[in-house]
């Protein structure tokens, strides 16, 4: 059996949580189909507007859709066996141990700071044997340098991690699908750990 081959009948195994279905959630959700998750739960309320094509993996025929459910055609065809649990409601700490507890990662793609505290308190307080992968400083361009993660024990967090006037400092394509590219990627090594680290 090849690496691959060994990568993706891990990964087949393996159900992740993601938590809203912009642009981070949406491009994470993307990359993780094409790399063989077998099993993405995704829970959003909103609905896709002209304003998301510019960075969120939808299209134009798609606005006024439920993001849970344009996103879920979008998946199923990278790969029309995966698993999906679309959930069209916002998430809260009323519903959320129902929608990730049996995940075995789960990504956190809120656009609000105040929803992306709540949360990770939450998931600390009640989830904390699951790896919570966050995003923190999207908006922007160019100084990909400035982008890194900060890692304490379950908690990740990906982004530049500062505070930006998003009127002034727009959110484009580039930057937030980098951001969502490192969640996906870190959702890889947690999961992968028992493989063979390969450089």
């Amino acid at each position: 059996m090849t690496v691959f081959q060994n990568i993706t009948s891990l990964l087949e195994t393996k159900c992740v949580g993601i938590a809203g279905a912009g642009g981070l959630g949406s491009n994470a959700a993307a990359a993780l189909v094409r790399s063989g998750i077998g099993h993405l739960v995704i829970a959003d309320f909103d609905t896709v507007t002209p304003e998301n094509i510019n960075r969120q993996f939808y299209f134009a025929d798609q606005q006024g859709r439920p993001k849970v459910h344009a996103l879920q055609e979008n998946l199923l065809r990278i790969n029309p066996k995966i698993k999906l649990q679309p959930y069209k409601e916002r998430v809260t700490p009323g519903n959320a141990k129902d929608f990730f507890n049996t995940c075995h990662v789960v990504v956190e793609a809120f656009d609000k700071a105040t929803e992306k505290e709540w949360f990770a308190n939450w998931m600390t307080q009640h989830l904390p044997h699951i790896p919570l992968i966050m995003a923190s400083g999207i908006a922007g361009w160019g100084q990909q340098d400035v982008l890194r993660i900060q890692r304490a024990g379950n908690l990740y967090v990906c982004g530049h991690q500062k505070e930006t006037d998003t009127t002034n400092t727009p959110m484009l394509a580039p930057r937030v699908t980098q951001v969502a590219m490192m969640q996906a990627d870190l959702v890889l090594e947690i999961l992968l750990k028992e493989l063979p680290r390969i450089p």
